[in-house]
């Protein structure tokens, strides 16, 4: 199973959340005409565990949720409704934002 990333940002706007699987740390996956790269600089942050993950999502104002581990974490605790999240040539891909 792989390591989540957690990384927080405090922003004018509100709490900037990242997190994702470990091991796509600086991958760039393919879908059709779009990319993702999971630059190192915005995604690598605190190894964390499921709750610290779930307790940061509920607080943030925006998330960016990268690797199959991360995005079926959000899905399962109701952050994120799967036909929203995007599938790329090895990984998934899911943004959230509270308003």
């Amino acid at each position: 199973m792989s390591t989540l990333l957690l990384n927080e940002r405090d922003t004018e706007e509100g709490l900037l959340v990242s997190v994702c699987d470990a091991d796509v740390v600086g991958e760039t996956f393919e879908n059709d005409d779009v990319s993702l790269t999971v630059d190192a600089d915005f995604y690598d942050g605190e190894e964390a565990e499921e709750a610290a993950v779930v307790q940061s999502l509920a607080r943030c104002t925006v998330a960016n949720i990268v690797g199959t581990r991360a995005v079926g974490l959000a899905v399962e605790e109701g952050f994120v409704d799967e036909e929203n999240v995007l599938d790329f040539d090895g990984t998934r891909h899911a943004q959230l934002l509270w308003m």
